[in-house]
């Protein structure tokens, strides 16, 4: 099996989605017939990439997008398998990988009141509004990426949100309807299952946040030819 940055961001995912965990190092190693050292280096590759979070000692897999592999405020689940999900928006990217009814558990602000919210058939089933908080800008995603996901939180109103941001002295970032989001991640997340995957330019980028009106401050991110 040829080992580069995409094959092995394949195998990954389809691990995780197949188990609910990640293949290890020592089981990477046997899969693609390297070293190691080998596999290390391309997950190390890949994390400089922006495709996957390792562990600093160890270097085993943590997080790969949208998936995370340690316990987050966001549980997703299916009648088959069931998994971590990194934030409010990787939850709903895992729903859009699958592209199977799915279950998810998670509470409002991170805080105490538990919600299911239920996807099935491609829509978003809830009796209740639900929002998203973007409260970090998207250019500065990627300088603590675990911080920045844990902090994107579901919640019943701006009001809400408006007390979360005081009470945890959080800048107030964007808002947006969980709809809007669902939508938007089943175009950001639709590819990440292809072993040709890339991560999208930052003009794709710009312009999939232009279809569904991610156009507050917080949506914007440097013209240069690097992938978001």
């Amino acid at each position: 099996m040829n080992l580069n940055l995409f094959s092995l961001h394949h195998i990954l995912l389809k691990g995780i989605i197949e188990n609910g965990y990640a293949p290890s190092i020592e089981t990477l190693s046997i899969n693609f017939q390297r070293t190691k050292q080998d596999i290390i280096q391309c997950l190390k590759d890949l994390e400089e990439y922006h495709g996957v979070v390792l562990h600093p000692k160890t270097s085993e897999v943590w997080i790969i997008h949208p998936f995370s592999l340690l316990p987050t405020n966001f549980w997703v689940e299916t009648s088959k398998c069931q998994w971590w999900g990194n934030c409010a928006w990787c939850s709903l990217g895992i729903a859009a990988i699958l592209n199977e009814d799915v279950t998810i558990t998670t509470t409002l602000a991170g805080e105490s009141k538990q919600i299911k919210i239920s996807i099935k058939n491609g829509q978003i089933i809830t009796d209740q509004c639900l929002f998203i908080h973007f409260p970090i800008p998207m250019k500065n995603a990627w300088d603590n990426v675990v911080f920045t996901c844990s902090v994107m939180q579901i919640f019943l109103s701006e009001i809400d949100i408006d007390n979360w941001c005081k009470r945890h002295n959080f800048p107030k970032g964007d808002i947006q309807p969980i709809e809007n989001i669902w939508n938007f991640a089943r175009i950001w997340y639709g590819n990440h299952l292809q072993q040709d995957w890339k991560k999208w330019t930052n003009e794709q980028a710009k312009l999939i946040f232009e279809k569904f009106n991610l156009t507050h401050n917080i949506w914007d991110i440097p013209q240069t030819d690097s992938r978001f």
